[in-house]
């Protein structure tokens, strides 16, 4: 599989997955006033995001047919 994310695009997902991550943290810990049920959500959203952002590879870009990774990339594909 290509990959189809750039590099801004990993940067956000990266720290998208770890807010998210901290939150889900927070709301287990009782430190955040969310319902329980947005523990395991934003838990799973922050893993989604994290392996997305390691791999460099996104299914729902590669299904809509969305690449925000740069064409010149120099093989990194």
């Amino acid at each position: 599989m290509n990959q189809n994310i750039g590099a801004t695009d990993k940067r956000v997902r990266t720290v998208v997955g770890a807010v998210a991550g901290l939150a889900s943290i927070a709301t287990l810990a009782g430190a955040v006033p969310l319902p329980v049920l947005a523990a395991p959500v934003l838990g799973v959203v922050a893993l989604a995001m994290l392996a997305t952002a390691a791999t460099g590879t996104c299914g729902l870009y590669s299904l809509l047919g969305v690449d925000t990774c740069p064409a010149d990339a120099g093989g990194s594909r």
